[in-house]
């Protein structure tokens, strides 16, 4: 190991070390009980000593877990109050799969609701909860816990991140907070302008509360600067919002540390990808001249567009509910199909470097092992430590094998396409531009099936960003595009099937 490839072996491991303490810390000074009640996985978060407080329901979003709504629970408890978080049915460590999925959403909202309502009555049994609880949700939880709250004497009052559509009218739920990200969709900001206007009689202006909270009238919009869809539930403002406002709601006026970890995880993810580039090494290299299709422009481009554009065409009509999982099962067969379509692309084209593709493939699983066990220690158990559940339970399991299927051909193939000797400059991103536009066309095409994906395919870029630096690392170790290719397939197959609603 050279002096620079040990210098930032150093730095990121340092960067990792103070990540990890960052997070941990905030934890230190709470008490925290995990426990199952009606087969649901809940943690209780309580200020370590002092009495409890109020008892505050949080309900995470689609495709996400109770370990997403972290930031608030602390914060929250932080503030001496007792936060309950919990999985939805077909969400995170539930195994019960969640009824009715899209093609029957009252039934599936009816099941949710139905567990909100289960955990409204168990908190109210904990110890200091009082009368009433307050109630807290983000994206698809905003909604239901407005509806929820909707002439419900058991709810004080209700803070919703990112609602985009409820219930809500001018005298239901009582003491309502709506916290927007700053950067999210003007529809979202215009229905909570619109909801909070029933109270203030005019265009309502930011930050500012109107009603009375003696009342159950109090109602407030806030923009969490600098934040989204995801990143307003780790914003400073929306936690601090959030905390302030329950105390309006409870009559309290204690504070304490905010649980705003978007740095931390950031400084902690930057460290894991900075240790890549020194772990690559130990990689072995299995090819002399590197392989790969090695296609310059004139000759790529024809084949990352076609598939784009024909494979939301192929699907738009196609049966795709093949597996009890929630869009995740179109995610799959949109990415074979289109791995299908590159790689007939590339049969076509006849490259030079297509020879490769035949020589052995031993080597290439041995060294994609240590790729997959970086991705499940680097990025897997934080994840699923911090941001969201991404350990699989009960039928999870079994749906990786058929998903990662799906996706290895998309990678295998684009792989492919995009390596070797004279390919492309800046082919391999290219390539991932033309993926996210043509899951785009699909949403447009099937928007009230794939409306979800719209919140998705942020997510996916994120993925393809991280999968191509890794990608790049192992490429220029091996020299083989199928190791990576391996590598990525297995991440995206367990990501899908850990966090996708899983549905009977």
């Amino acid at each position: 190991m050279t002096p620079r490839v040990l210098i930032v072996f150093v730095v990121a491991a340092l960067a990792v070390a103070t990540a990890l303490w960052w997070l941990l810390a905030p934890g230190a000074d709470l008490k925290i009980e995990t426990l199952q009640v009606d087969e649901m996985p809940v943690t209780l978060f309580l200020p370590a000593s002092g009495p409890p407080g109020p008892a505050v329901v949080i309900a995470h979003g689609f495709a996400g877990s109770q370990q997403m709504m972290q930031p608030a629970a602390m914060t929250l408890a932080h503030a001496g109050y007792t936060a309950v978080t919990f999985d939805f049915a077909g969400h995170g460590r539930n195994v019960r799969p969640l009824s009715g999925g899209i093609k029957d959403h009252d039934k599936s909202a009816r099941l949710l609701e139905d567990e909100i309502g289960r955990m409204i009555r168990f908190a109210l049994t904990l110890p200091g909860a009082g009368p009433r609880v307050g109630l807290v949700g983000h994206s698809m939880a905003a909604i239901l816990i407005i509806d929820s709250a909707v002439h419900n004497d058991a709810v004080a009052g209700v803070v919703a991140f990112s609602n985009f559509g409820s219930k809500a009218s001018a005298s239901e739920p009582r003491n309502l907070l709506i916290v927007d990200g700053a950067w999210e969709f003007s529809a979202l900001k215009d229905d909570a302008a619109r909801i909070v206007a029933m109270t203030s009689g005019a265009p309502p202006r930011e930050k500012v509360t109107y009603g009375d909270f003696s009342r159950g009238t109090a109602r407030r919009v806030a923009y969490a600067a600098g934040a989204e869809h995801i990143g307003v539930i780790y914003s400073r403002d929306g936690l601090t919002e959030l905390r302030d406002w329950m105390n309006g709601v409870f009559g309290r006026t204690q504070t304490g540390a905010v649980d705003s970890r978007g740095k931390a995880l950031g400084l902690l993810f930057a460290g894991v990808l900075a240790l890549a580039a020194p772990l690559s090494r130990l990689l072995p290299q299995l090819a002399k001249a590197p392989l790969g299709a090695g296609l310059g422009w004139r000759r790529q481009w024809p084949l990352a567009v076609a598939p784009a554009l024909l494979t939301p065409l192929i699907l738009w009509k196609a049966p795709t509910d093949f597996l009890p999982i929630l869009l995740g099962d179109y995610l799959a067969a949109h990415f074979a199909v289109y791995g299908a379509l590159t790689a007939l692309g590339l049969w076509l084209a006849k490259p030079p470097g297509g020879a490769g593709w035949c020589k052995s493939w031993r080597g290439c699983v041995l060294a994609a092992l240590p790729v997959v066990a970086f991705y499940g220690i680097g990025f897997g158990l934080p994840l699923d430590a911090f941001v969201t559940s991404i350990a699989p339970s009960g039928l999870r399991w079994l749906l990786i094998p058929a998903v990662f299927c799906c996706v290895l051909v998309y990678f295998l193939a684009d792989e492919w396409m995009t390596r070797g000797d004279g390919a492309a400059t800046g082919g391999y991103a290219f390539a991932k531009v033309c993926m996210v536009v043509s899951l785009a066309i699909a949403v447009a095409l099937n928007p009230r099936k794939l409306f979800f994906l719209v919140i998705i395919v942020p997510v996916i870029c994120v993925f393809f960003a991280v999968f191509g630096w890794i990608s790049r690392l192992t490429y220029a170790r091996t020299g083989d595009p199928r190791v990576a290719a391996l590598g990525n397939a297995a991440a995206l197959a367990f990501s899908i099937c850990a966090t996708f609603t899983v549905i009977d």
